[in-house]
């Protein structure tokens, strides 16, 4: 079974970019479709971005459409997400996590589905 580690968060101004990593171990990601969440204090936890397994097709909720970018690099075995124009509302843990695909990333019960997570990583926006 794949485990998946995230990396790459931090604290940045406004504006600023940061690229998150989730590295996985025990086998391909490359199987999986990969999705990354975030969860703000006293929020639930919501779908940012998601990559399909086979044809890589890219999936964006529509607050961070056109600032982050979602990436599978196979011969790392790692996905990244590129956050760029950050905002002070992007402050929370991102978590990746693995699913047959990627039809629920942004649903309440995605965790039907993305059964594999990571620990998270923390990003903070602010002045």
């Amino acid at each position: 079974q794949v485990h998946v580690v995230e990396s790459g968060g931090g604290l940045v101004q406004p504006g600023g970019s940061l690229r998150l990593s989730c590295a996985a171990s025990e086998a391909s990601l490359s199987r999986y479709a990969v999705g990354w969440f975030r969860q703000a204090p006293g929020k639930e936890r919501e779908g940012v971005s998601c990559i399909d397994e086979g044809d890589d097709h890219t999936y964006y909720t529509d607050s961070v459409k056109g600032r982050f970018t979602i990436s599978r690099d196979e011969a790392k075995n790692t996905v990244f997400l590129q956050l760029e124009s950050l905002r002070p509302e992007d402050t929370a843990v991102y978590y990746c996590a693995t699913a047959p695909g990627c039809t629920y990333y942004n649903d309440p019960y995605h965790y039907f589905v993305f059964t594999t997570w990571g620990q998270g990583t923390q990003v903070n926006v602010s002045s």
